[in-house]
């Protein structure tokens, strides 16, 4: 696998503003954030995507995730913040990262990023039983 940005700012190769490390995950500044303060949080191991993420990466990751969540109210004096990943579609870095963005009321960000829609009548109940199929089928497996 050819390095990727991510990897490169694991290994020191590239320079980021790092605000946590473990043996397992890197945690450091967007250099185009959503907000000042925006953190990215990554497994320090090459980890595609979600679907890719070792069973044994899940905790530190999140409990990384968390850590920044917990901070960014103290640190920065913001009110929450928005945690997310996006998952192959819109993933920039082939590389997982958690995004962790201070928010405050007022700040411009409204809602999510992508559009809504609806379900039409029946529709709703159908995705829910192909995606409880799927998830008993990996059960299985």
């Amino acid at each position: 696998m050819a390095e990727d940005v991510m990897c490169a700012i694991v290994s020191g190769e590239i320079a980021a503003e790092v605000v946590l490390r473990t043996p397992e995950v890197v945690a450091f500044l967007d250099h185009r954030p959503v907000f000042k303060g925006h953190v990215l949080v990554c497994p320090t191991r090459h980890v595609a995507d979600l679907t890719d993420l070792p069973d044994d990466l899940i905790g530190p990751l999140f409990a990384a995730a968390r850590r920044i969540a917990q901070a960014i109210g103290p640190a920065l004096g913001a009110q929450g913040s928005f945690v997310g990943i996006n998952n192959v579609v819109s993933q920039s870095v082939p590389h997982l990262h958690v995004h962790v963005v201070p928010r405050t009321r007022g700040d411009g960000l409204r809602g999510f990023f992508w559009p809504r829609t609806k379900y039409a009548a029946g529709e709703q109940e159908a995705y829910g039983t192909l995606l409880r199929e799927a998830l008993a089928a990996a059960g299985r497996e």
